[in-house]
């Protein structure tokens, strides 16, 4: 099981995270992203190579797709925030829509 970010572990993480586009949203003690894809066909893509990764780590965003644009929301419910496994997820789904 993951442990929550606290501290300074926490502010590093949202420094990365916040660089790459990420936003805290503190209430949640969540980070959200919009990915914005040249057609549905591309989101659709972007987000079945994610699932693939989400249920590889076990760990399963919150999203949502129209069209072109997917919306995701990451936190660890069962820390009931931020974790290692957000980041690492937020990083692969970066990759991903990068490639």
């Amino acid at each position: 099981m993951s442990e929550k970010l606290e501290g300074d572990a926490l502010k590093s993480a949202l420094d990365q995270l916040s660089d790459a586009g990420w936003s805290h949203d503190p209430d949640r003690d969540a980070i959200h992203k919009s990915y914005k894809f040249k057609d549905f066909v591309g989101a659709f893509g972007f987000m079945s190579q994610c699932a693939l990764w989400a249920e590889k780590m076990n760990h399963h965003p919150e999203w949502s797709n129209v069209y072109s644009t997917v919306d995701v929301t990451l936190t660890t419910h069962d820390v009931s925030g931020l974790s290692d496994l957000d980041v690492k997820l937020a990083a692969k789904m970066d990759a991903l829509a990068a490639a």
